[in-house]
């Protein structure tokens, strides 16, 4: 299993875009409080559409809540534009989780320090005057490149 850890997300459009990859590709998606939106709401419903029910879902109240639960990845890579490696140069495993930053400002400083450098991969930009993919892109593109590696193709 693929774990795809959303780290306080601002845009419920996204989260829902993220939430139907993971239905579909059966992660499962953890969402890391406080979250911009409350999930109840009609953007959130729109882009998960029929899938959030398929979806298997996590809620943590904070990080240390994150960390200490029983049911969370085996290794933990964090997708940032100031990644040591990029995501095509990991091996994945079973278990592994894909962490994201928040839409606004991504991940804090402390969670690099804690992830480690080994474990910050980004994703190449090959415009390098842009800031950043938009957060339900780089989860798609991340999520199928494990999954290619875990499950091949069908």
């Amino acid at each position: 299993m693929l774990h795809v850890v959303l780290f306080q997300p601002e845009i419920p459009q996204n989260t829902g875009n993220i939430g139907r990859t993971c239905a579909i590709t059966e992660s499962r998606l953890h969402l890391i409080y406080p979250l911009g939106f409350t999930i109840r709401d009609k953007h959130l419903r729109r882009s998960g559409m029929d899938y959030w029910h398929n979806l298997d879902i996590r809620h943590h109240e904070n990080w240390e809540a994150f960390r200490k639960s029983d049911d969370g990845p085996k290794r933990l890579f964090l997708m940032t534009t100031h990644g040591a490696r990029s995501y095509w140069d990991v091996s994945y495993e079973d278990g592994d989780g894909l962490l994201f930053g928040r839409e606004g400002s991504g991940a804090p400083d402390w969670m690099h320090e804690e992830v480690g450098e080994a474990n910050r991969i980004q994703i190449p930009l090959y415009n390098n005057t842009l800031r950043s993919l938009n957060l339900a892109t780089s989860a798609g593109i991340a999520v199928y490149e494990a999954m290619r590696q875990l499950k091949g193709s069908l």
